[in-house]
């Protein structure tokens, strides 16, 4: 099969099944949605959407976070993974974000990776879903999915890699989207440890399920 059927085949399913994927953190406006996303960080979704509540009610705005201290900051985000980095980089990000971009969340991919907590795929992220840009976040999920399915080859060994490999063959247009739908799909079905081929209506053109049945069958 070729990759520019695998890809259509992808996008086909998802776009009749899942037209409008949306990120599964909880936010409000850009401020939130980018510390979220910072806290997610080799965190669960659902473990940020706990904490952020009462992290929010305290900071509302990058001001009011600017104003604080990673202390202060800890105490409401000790049950996410990493808390003592994330504390200072939350401080760091609203303090640049304040005072370098006059409280607002800038659009370009660059200028967000200049702020503390702020690699590449936490840019992308914010570039896509709050200003629909074509910037591809690859997480585990995306990382694990798209090489299973082969619409990257194995030889794609970093994030960097696969995002690369992945805008060769995505329409700008559903950048944002299939980065959604490689999240879930790999959040809910291609699990690392345990997949559900049998329940996946992706397997017809999987790689990964293709090798599962050759070796069944020798």
């Amino acid at each position: 099969m070729l990759k520019k059927e695998r890809f259509k085949l992808f996008l086909d399913y998802f776009i009749q099944n899942f037209p409008e994927p949306e990120t599964e953190l909880h936010y409000g406006n850009p401020y939130e949605l980018l510390v979220a996303v910072i806290l997610s960080a080799q965190c669960t979704d659902k473990r940020v959407n706990i904490v952020t509540p009462p992290l929010f009610e305290r900071f509302p705005d990058p001001e009011s976070l600017a104003a604080s201290n990673a202390e202060e900051v800890f105490s409401y985000i000790r049950s996410i993974s990493y808390p003592n980095n994330k504390s200072k980089h939350l401080v760091g990000m609203a303090r640049m974000l304040v005072e370098d971009f006059n409280s607002e969340i800038p659009a370009s991919v660059d200028e967000l990776q200049k702020m503390p907590g702020v690699g590449r795929k936490t840019a992308n992220v914010i570039a896509s879903v709050i200003f629909n840009q074509p910037a591809l976040a690859v997480d585990t999920h995306v990382f694990r999915v798209s090489r299973r399915l082969g619409l990257v080859p194995l030889t794609a060994t970093t994030p960097l890699a696969v995002e690369k490999e992945l805008m060769k063959y995505l329409p700008k247009s559903l950048v944002y989207k299939a980065h959604h739908w490689l999240i879930l799909h790999g959040r809910y079905v291609c699990l690392a440890r345990s997949p559900k081929c049998a329940e996946c209506h992706l397997k017809s053109f999987c790689k990964y399920y293709e090798k599962l049945i050759q070796q069944e069958v020798f």
